[in-house]
């Protein structure tokens, strides 16, 4: 039985492999968007009012991307083997991954509050609402990954 929980480890590869075939299909899709947005920045000489609204998507796809690789990443380091990267791209503990996790979460969530703000075919009152629901979301993030923090430096 200790050899077959041992081995199992190596099943949270199918979790790392998979988060980083996603990432790499959301790069293709933030490099497809950053296309668009360059055919719509010439071809219109800057001066189209969609090029802020597609800059923000494009934005957002890659910091989406990111947070799938330093979740791929985070959990070959915590559960498969170590890996030789910045501290920045790899968590060295679940309340690491947790915190860099929900700090990227937040980050999203900013730049999508912006997206709305900004999205003309949006009613502003319902841009009201989705920014204060975003708002209270990263609100609750932040306060998670700060009492966490505070909690865990208490246990130590």
């Amino acid at each position: 039985m200790k050899i077959i929980i041992e081995k199992s480890k190596y099943l949270s590869l199918l979790a790392v492999i998979t988060l980083l075939l996603t990432f790499a299909l959301t790069l293709f899709w933030g490099i497809a968007q950053a296309v668009k947005v360059w055919g719509t920045i010439i071809l219109s000489l800057g001066q189209s009012p969609d090029v802020i609204l597609l800059i923000l998507k494009l934005i957002d796809a890659f910091l989406v991307a990111m947070v799938l690789y330093i979740l791929a990443a985070s959990l070959h380091e915590l559960f498969v083997s170590k890996l030789e990267l910045p501290s920045a791209l790899v968590a060295k503990s679940l309340a690491e991954l947790k915190s860099k996790l929900s700090s990227m979460i937040v980050l999203v969530l900013a730049v999508h509050s912006v997206e709305v703000i900004f999205d003309e075919g949006i009613p502003a009152l319902e841009k009201v609402w989705q920014v204060v629901a975003i708002s209270l979301i990263a609100v609750v993030l932040i306060a998670f990954s700060y009492f966490g923090a505070s909690h865990e430096q208490a246990d130590i």
